[in-house]
């Protein structure tokens, strides 16, 4: 009885130390192949015109690569202590529809998150909007991408699945320039002249130009401008338009319109 005890804590004790070597070697290699990735992307960021789809890819592979590891591991450790992997893996078929009804969100997301990268909806760095939040895109994981919202600088991770109701924001800002029927159109274009020059000297601003008369509104005449700029600068280049836009106004003392009401009474 001693000797079976013996050999049976010898199995017990050798499986043990199998299984710490295979994770501290599972752990060591994926530590090292991560470290050359954040390597080559810090060597991204420093060129001057570092593609954008390429560190997409990068995150990408690195958040894949975690799942394979976690995958091979665990499979290694189940053959290790006398699994027979092969046998479980047959099985796994068996259970594949009632698994696949289980995480079929999660597989959306997998797949998804690879179509985002095959069909170029957006790369990391881009700005989208993402139903009423306008954000920067940090992270294109296998789930989900993250993405931080340019107003409140907050995270938000949206599922992959919801591709669909992503929309890439353009670099492209219009703003209408109200002003009143009575002011002569010439006049009135060479404020809007003005308005453009003051505006295409904000070093955030990459262009800007008049497009024409956009709309003959009830109490005005819409002026419309394009400024061109980074998408993450867009909310505070149309702040500093609209600034531009109502001091410009005030200097040659045209009133912004507005709708009025005229009420009679007997």
């Amino acid at each position: 009885m001693d000797n079976i005890r013996i050999f049976f804590e010898k199995i017990v004790h050798t499986q043990i130390i199998s299984s710490v070597i295979i994770i501290i070697v599972s752990i060591a290699l994926y530590k090292g192949i991560t470290y050359v990735m954040n390597k080559s992307e810090e060597r991204d960021k420093l060129k001057l015109f570092a593609n954008k789809k390429n560190r997409t890819y990068l995150k990408l592979i690195k958040s894949l690569t975690r799942y394979i590891f976690i995958i091979l591991t665990v499979l290694i450790l189940l053959q290790v202590n006398g699994v027979n992997v092969s046998s479980l893996l047959a099985g796994v078929g068996i259970l594949g529809a009632v698994i696949g009804l289980a995480i079929q969100d999660w597989l959306k997301d997998i797949i998804r998150g690879s179509s985002i990268l095959s069909d170029s909806y957006f790369s990391v760095g881009d700005i989208v909007k993402y139903n009423d939040i306008e954000g920067k895109v940090l992270v294109i994981g296998l789930k989900t991408t993250k993405i931080q919202d340019i107003r409140t600088n907050n995270i938000i991770s949206i599922a992959n699945r919801n591709i669909e109701q992503i929309e890439v924001v353009s670099n492209v800002i219009y703003i209408n320039i109200p002003m009143p029927y009575e002011l002569p159109v010439k006049k009135a274009e060479n404020v809007v002249e003005n308005i453009v020059n003051a505006t295409s000297k904000n070093d955030n601003v990459e262009g800007c130009r008049y497009l024409g008369v956009n709309d003959l509104a009830d109490s005005s005449i819409k002026y419309l401008i394009e400024i061109k700029c980074e998408a993450s600068n867009k909310l505070s280049v149309r702040r500093e338009a609209l600034r531009t836009i109502l001091l410009e106004l005030e200097k040659n003392e045209i009133s912004v319109p507005y709708n009025q009401i005229d009420v009679h009474t007997k």
